[in-house]
């Protein structure tokens, strides 16, 4: 068998595990040794060390473990509950308020965490009650909590851009000022969304009760800057320094972690149990994404060693259709595989097999790398395997996944409409890297 059909055998018996529920991180290292033995013989070994080893030695890595436990501890902190409460009250005359009330909390707490289980969570446990009880449309308020959660994949520091930078071999700091202005874009496009809607079909979000509005207006204003400044504050202090050079990405995500352990400390939610759980979630989400990180490594090797990439580029530059149409079929692919697969498989595994094909249709790395992240945050919210749809049920339970899985489809298009305009406006991501770092 030709070594090129032996890849597309490999990626498909990959492909099959992983749905039938095999942990992908053994998968991939058991497949990379039995098809890489089978197509160029005991070479797999040494490459499987040269992998490992080479993902072990690659310092911007060691931003992920620092941003985790910085989010985990922004999150314990309690923040976002005390900024959510102030901006409520703030527009508790404005149709809609709660659902700008969340998309703005949300767009903040992406940058401090990062973690879109996380978001979509406290986001639930904050807004839900509040919501029922002032007879908030379900459907529209699970879609700006599900996709206000889902901002946290974009918005930086995140952590799937930290990891997709040595993937694609873009500096992280790129990748950070390229996803600015789209996360909020985004975030602004739900927002005129769901106030247009309100504007047009006032009982989708009434105004708050009369007895539920503010007395004192300067004590709601002490709330809003008490929970905004501080984790702000601590977020673009640590986002600017490594955007701008003062530090690596490492010694921010570090500056970072420290800033969120002494700020929980200063609002006295800090105690050696919480730490020590902070700790300990910290150590599962690395291991998980580290052990990842170095097996898809090691299974790309053996992926492209067997030739198909180069194989799969040539039969799609054969095809002599307009390279957006080609674009547009890879965005089609990463859409559909992100309803199964969460982001670390498609991106440490999908995207480095797509590199050679996007540099050989002359297309921006950076600009690409910017679509899969908005793409996958897409997938996120497309039924029916879409985990925000989970995370919000499992804290609202007496809503029904009907209605948030109408409701999150709402957002979907959304986003969509969002892709679209980056596909056909390039310079929304590119414009801020240029002005950062120049052409």
């Amino acid at each position: 068998m030709a070594p090129e059909i032996l890849g597309l055998l490999l990626i498909g018996v990959m492909l099959l595990a992983i749905f039938v529920g095999f942990p992908i991180s053994f998968t991939l290292i058991f497949l990379g040794f039995v098809f890489g033995y089978i197509g160029f013989g005991q070479v797999v070994f040494y490459l499987m060390t040269f992998q490992f080893y080479s993902v072990m030695m690659e310092q911007t890595l060691a931003a992920v473990p620092l941003f985790i436990f910085m989010g985990i501890m922004m999150e314990q902190a309690g923040l976002m509950e005390r900024l959510f409460s102030s901006v409520q009250l703030m527009l508790s005359r404005v149709r809609g308020s709660l659902f700008v009330a969340v998309l703005f909390v949300s767009t903040i707490f992406a940058a401090a965490t990062g973690i879109v289980g996380a978001s979509v969570t406290i986001l639930g446990i904050m807004a839900a009650k509040t919501m029922n009880r002032s007879n908030y449309d379900v459907r529209l308020a699970s879609g700006t909590i599900t996709a206000g959660g889902t901002l946290g994949i974009l918005i930086p520091p995140s952590i799937m851009l930290v990891v997709m930078g040595p993937v694609m071999e873009i500096p992280v700091t790129d990748l950070f000022s390229a996803a600015i202005i789209p996360g909020i874009m985004l975030a602004l496009i739900y927002t005129a969304y769901s106030l247009i809607r309100c504007w047009l079909n006032p009982s989708l979000g009434p105004v708050l009760p009369e007895s539920e509005r503010p007395k004192n207006m300067a004590e709601v204003w002490k709330e809003f800057l008490l929970g905004l400044i501080p984790p702000s504050a601590l977020v673009f202090s640590a986002l600017g320094s490594i955007m701008f050079g003062l530090a690596t990405p490492t010694e921010g995500a570090a500056c970072g972690a420290v800033g969120a352990l002494l700020l929980s400390a200063a609002y006295r939610k800090l105690n050696w149990e919480r730490l020590f759980n902070a700790l300990i979630k910290t150590l599962e989400i690395t291991a998980l994404i580290m052990v990842l990180v170095a097996a898809s490594n090691f299974f790309g090797a053996v992926f492209s060693r067997l030739g198909t990439p180069t194989m799969l580029t040539e039969f799609l530059l054969d095809l002599e259709v307009n390279r957006y149409v080609v674009l547009l079929m890879v965005m089609a692919l990463i859409f559909l595989l992100g309803w199964p697969l969460e982001w670390v498989p498609i991106v440490l595994i999908i995207v480095p097999i797509l590199i050679p094909l996007i540099d050989q249709l002359q297309f921006n790395l950076t600009w690409f790398a910017i679509l899969v992240a908005v793409n996958l945050q897409t997938a996120w919210l497309s039924p029916p395997v879409a985990l925000s749809a989970y995370f919000l049920k499992g804290v609202v339970p007496e809503w029904d996944l009907k209605d948030i899985y109408f409701g999150m489809m709402q957002f979907m298009v959304l986003q969509l409409v969002g892709l679209a305009l980056i596909i056909i406006f390039p310079q929304l991501v590119l414009w801020l890297p240029g002005v950062i770092y120049g052409s």
